[in-house]
């Protein structure tokens, strides 16, 4: 004979219970759990997301390198534009520096002793000076030439000058003074070159 006072649950209950355990139990997986059938489409669908998570992965990978290319080559071009902003500006004062040089070698050594002429040519001197400390400032630099090999890219050669006296190849004549403004060439100078006598 059974005890009536035991508490054994009724079936009603026990489903109750069952059902609240699994409530947040996706459908698939109530019956038969992760064994069998239902096995194998888990499997596939993990391995999908996994597939999808390391695209996901490189994807973002990629975008980051391209990012810091893009925002490597943006500060390149800030860098060259503040280097190399005066070229343009200091390619035509350039010929400005050329006329007071010439101004300077056409005068006689006579007349520079002339007591007129002193200051005259004192002021035109310092304002040599004086452009040539502002192209300092500013990174240009005269291009060395004479008495060098010819670099094609650095120096121009106009004609070349039949002599004994240097190798053949060499810088013997400057027409022009080259200059470079920081690692960049701004003008070439404009050279006679040595050759064989014939």
């Amino acid at each position: 004979m059974i005890d009536q006072d035991t508490d054994v649950p009724k079936a009603g209950a026990l489903d109750e219970e069952a059902e609240r355990e699994l409530e947040g139990v996706p459908e698939h997986l109530r019956e038969g759990g992760a064994n069998g059938a239902d096995a194998e489409p888990q499997d596939d669908a993990l391995a999908s997301l996994r597939g999808d998570l390391d695209a996901a992965r490189q994807e973002v990978l990629y975008a980051r390198a391209e990012t810091q290319n893009v925002r490597r080559r943006m500060e390149k071009d800030v860098q060259d534009a503040r280097n190399y902003a005066a070229t343009g500006f200091a390619r035509d004062v350039l010929s400005v520096s050329d006329n007071l040089a010439r101004a300077l070698d056409s005068l006689p050594a006579d007349l520079r002793e002339d007591e007129r002429l002193k200051g005259f040519v004192a002021g035109i001197e310092a304002t040599q000076r004086e452009l040539e400390k502002v192209f300092a400032q500013n990174g240009i630099t005269r291009i060395a030439a004479k008495g060098l090999p010819l670099d094609p890219n650095q120096h121009q050669a106009m004609l070349e000058i039949p002599t004994g006296d240097a190798e053949p190849g060499t810088i013997v004549q400057e027409m022009q003074a080259g200059y470079m403004i920081k690692d960049r060439l701004l003008r070439p100078a404009m050279v006679g070159v040595a050759k064989k006598p014939e």
